[in-house]
């Protein structure tokens, strides 16, 4: 307790800047996972993909961002055992985020599509195993966590496979392939919206003090989808007034409309991952500053200080925009090569899925998300389709996650047990 008491100011800065480390790591790593697709499919540029994900991420992490932490926070260990040894958990979570972040921030620098959720899931299990035991983690929690990550690629790929199918059936398979594009994409768009704004009215609005019942909330998210439906019909129907007659050109036109739909897509992913993942960084962080503000007191449920979700926020803004390109490339044109269809079918699938996932609290893995997706799209076009080599190192360099997390946090726990005990 005499440690909190003397260096907690030194302890809340360490803490700060190992979980904006953390979210620069969860910037360039998985950030990029998010908008791969968008930039392997050619829709948007990298300059264009970092500029809608600065945004995006920075809403969904300080909007909709609240409801996972907890999770990460409370749920992964048992923090009733450190109620005699509070400084213990300040520095196992410090460790915790550090060793994440390292990994993350290697990771990116070699180009490894990772999972975030992994890399500070492991660390969080590596410090309570050495400072208090086994009996110190959770099991049922971890193994609902370990579940979600073997059920949600299933999942998302699932969503794109039948995405990717409508897409055919509805519009590449016909005789006028233009048309039907300029009549059904604008459904897409309705549907992606209402994706976005049901989690955004639902979740974030919460945190400006906006409390809408269910009721209310689809209504909203109905009508704000409907508008942008509208607009997009209008549009697509004033840019793309081409000749339908020429089967191949009319093709090139359907995908240049799918690309007007990818940005609505890019949006909704960076939103989705933001309102998930920045969790990843601040959960750790405000476990260690509401029991430093507390003089020890491991509290039950604690608010978020009101510079953690914006400190969370910018730094996956800041990771994003200098080592994210390389992820990008990997995921964007690694595993099977992407049309602005096949991308909005991985992307519309993964915010979908995500967004779930964000709204019932579970701590899901993206990059395991995205990946299941475009596999998913990969599928429906065949087994040729994808590159397994590519696929075989992305699930390698996840299995090695969790270790290396463990590891990490375990090295970094007995220095700071060396430096302040």
């Amino acid at each position: 307790m005499d440690i909190l008491a003397n260096y907690g100011t030194i302890l809340l800065i360490a803490a700060a800047v190992f979980g904006f480390m953390m979210a620069i790591g969860i910037g360039a790593n998985d950030v990029a996972n998010a908008m791969g697709t968008s930039v392997g499919s050619k829709a948007l540029t990298v300059k264009q993909a970092i500029i809608i994900a600065m945004i995006f991420e920075f809403a969904g992490a300080y909007l909709a961002g609240g409801e996972v932490t907890d999770t990460i926070r409370k749920g992964v260990i048992d923090t009733t055992l450190f109620v005699n040894s509070p400084d213990l958990l300040v520095f196992g979570m410090m460790s915790a985020l550090l060793a994440a972040g390292t990994w993350l921030l290697l990771a990116s620098y070699m180009g490894w599509p990772v999972s975030t959720t992994h890399s500070i899931i492991g660390a969080i299990i590596g410090f309570a195993m050495v400072s208090v035991g086994s009996e110190a983690v959770d099991w049922g929690s971890v193994q609902g966590i370990v579940g979600s990550w073997v059920i949600t690629p299933f999942i998302s790929g699932l969503f794109a496979y039948f995405i990717f199918i409508s897409a055919q059936k509805f519009i590449f398979n016909t005789d006028k392939p233009l048309q039907n594009a300029k009549k059904y994409v604008p459904v897409y768009m309705f549907l992606t919206t209402i994706v976005i704004a049901l989690v955004t009215i639902k979740k974030g609005l919460k945190h400006v003090g906006l409390h809408l019942s269910n009721g209310e909330a689809w209504f909203w998210s109905v009508a704000v989808s409907l508008l942008v439906m509208f607009i997009g019909y209008l549009y697509i129907q004033k840019r793309f007034q081409l000749d339908d007659e020429n089967h191949e050109h009319s093709f090139t036109g359907v995908e240049k409309v799918f690309s007007t739909l990818m940005v609505i897509t890019a949006c909704a992913m960076a939103f989705a991952h933001g309102s998930n993942d920045v969790a990843n960084a601040i959960g750790p962080l405000s476990a260690i500053v509401s029991t430093i503000e507390n003089m020890g007191e491991i509290a039950e449920k604690t608010t978020i200080a009101w510079w953690i979700l914006p400190l969370g926020g910018v730094g996956i803004v800041v990771g994003l925009a200098t080592m994210g390109h390389k992820v990008m490339s990997t995921v964007g044109t690694g595993i099977t090569e992407l049309t602005p269809s096949r991308g909005f079918a991985a992307q519309l699938a993964t915010a979908s899925t995500v967004v779930l996932a964000s709204g019932t609290g579970l701590p899901i893995s993206t990059t395991q998300t995205l990946v299941g997706a475009v596999l998913g799209v990969g599928f429906a076009r065949g087994i040729a389709a994808l590159n397994l080599g590519v696929v075989r190192n992305i699930v390698v360099s996840w299995v090695v996650t969790l270790p290396a997390g463990a590891l990490l946090a375990i090295v970094f726990y007995e220095i700071m047990l060396m430096i302040f005990v």
